[in-house]
């Protein structure tokens, strides 16, 4: 069985999750402890979202079709 689609969207998703949240621990926290220790929770989060990247392409995909829908109205 080939995992490579799966596999694909994982790492995808955990690459752009584990920069947008230690990018966000860095503005939080600040320098010192955004880039010491935000690297620990972007990393959990990263893995979660990575693991979850189907529903979170689907859930993008009902917004995006709600927001053409509504706006043809």
């Amino acid at each position: 069985m080939d995992d490579g689609g799966y596999e694909l969207g994982f790492t995808i998703t955990a690459i752009i999750t584990f920069i947008g949240s230690w990018i966000y621990c860095i503005a939080t926290y600040g320098f010192l402890f955004g880039v010491g220790l935000g690297w620990l929770p972007s990393l959990i989060v990263a893995v979660i979202a990575g693991a979850l990247w189907p529903l979170i392409v689907l859930a993008i995909g009902a917004v995006l079709f709600f927001i053409f829908v509504i706006s043809k109205h």
